[in-house]
């Protein structure tokens, strides 16, 4: 999948843990990005990772963990 800044998108599951995308990056529980919630990516990073806004924080998550927000979710 290919994501542009602005994209909304969804977790395709749920991850162990979010890494924060502030300037001191810290690990969050996974409970804060709800499985139904979508969010918008801010800025993307080497290593096809990308920052996404959601309601409780904006997180460093890989790209291939994403999937376009609306889409069927993959079981």
């Amino acid at each position: 999948m290919t994501v542009s800044i602005g994209d909304q998108v969804q977790l395709i599951s749920p991850m162990p843990y979010l890494k924060t995308a502030d300037p001191m990056p810290m690990l969050r529980p996974s409970d804060l990005v709800g499985s139904d919630e979508s969010g918008s990516v801010v800025a993307l990073h080497p290593l096809e990772i990308a920052a996404v806004r959601f309601r409780r924080g904006t997180f460093l998550i890989p790209i291939d963990r994403l999937c376009p927000a609306g889409t069927e979710k993959e079981s």
